[in-house]
């Protein structure tokens, strides 16, 4: 009798993801989680969550501004939403460990989410006049990169590739380039307007918007987070101190768009 055919081994380790999953901080973990509920609320077909929600220049008003912080959450289709959290997931429980729980949701639901969103009205509806809508988490993705190829800059200034010397704070707009050309239907301009602010959020332009420690240390202990919230990262839990510190060590109507990811199949830009 023939032996059976060993099976060929996993590309990654389950239990290390596994392991990974349950160490997530509490705001990303909420954030995957309001990404996976309005993914499910997309699937009835009563009420458009997109049509909601998306980042649309010519529904933009008084009554209409929470669109401002919705449009990060909102995704086209299950693939999108589950590639754009890939490329999310590392970068947004990096920035919770390093700054703190009450700093990432001060910053992500504030100046993060409608500063992109504030710049690309600007540019699509006032500039180019133009009524494109867009959704998905890849503005934070895009930002997160932005705001670490400063930080990378500061200790690295150049990479090489071949015999030339790339700055390395070019690393987000090259990938930007790249996916536009590379992948249907992604808008230049949203990643771009996100690498914008992510410049400004790693340069420490948006410091102003971060709550003083003070503040944060009195809410904290007030509420009693640390010992309510499971997974809840506080003022004197983060890995690199306070908000700007660099670590030590070296870092490399229409139907809306999608804000793509690295390497997604789905689109920021034109219309489908």
């Amino acid at each position: 009798m023939a032996t059976p055919a060993a099976l060929p081994p996993l590309p990654f380790n389950p239990s290390r993801v596994r392991s990974y999953i349950l160490r997530l901080p509490l705001f990303t973990r909420l954030v995957l989680l309001a990404v996976l509920v309005f993914w499910l609320l997309e699937l009835q077909t009563i009420w458009s969550v997109v049509q909601w929600g998306s980042l649309t220049p010519d529904e933009i008003g008084f009554g209409t501004m929470y669109r401002l912080n919705t449009y990060p959450f909102i995704h086209v289709g299950f693939f999108h939403a589950f590639l754009n959290l890939l490329a999310l997931t590392p970068l947004l429980e990096r920035f919770e460990a390093e700054h703190g729980t009450l700093t990432a949701v001060a910053l992500f639901i504030g100046p993060l989410s409608t500063f992109p969103a504030g710049l690309y009205l600007l540019v699509e509806k006032v500039i180019l006049h133009r009524n494109t809508a867009v959704v998905g988490s890849s503005v934070w993705v895009f930002l997160l990169l932005g705001s670490e190829a400063i930080r990378t800059f500061k200790s690295n200034p150049y990479f090489s590739l071949g015999t030339q010397r790339i700055p390395t704070w070019t690393s987000p707009l090259v990938a930007c380039v790249v996916v536009a050309i590379l992948v249907p239907n992604t808008s230049f301009l949203g990643h771009l307007c996100a690498i914008v602010v992510g410049y400004l959020l790693g340069l420490g332009y948006l410091k102003i918007f971060v709550p003083p420690e003070k503040v944060l240390r009195w809410i904290e202990g007030k509420l009693n987070l640390l010992g309510r919230l499971p997974h809840y990262v506080s003022v004197d839990q983060k890995t690199y101190g306070r908000y700007g510190v660099l670590p030590m060590t070296n870092t490399g109507g229409e139907r809306p768009t999608p804000l793509s990811y690295l390497g997604s199949t789905q689109r920021l830009g034109s219309s489908e």
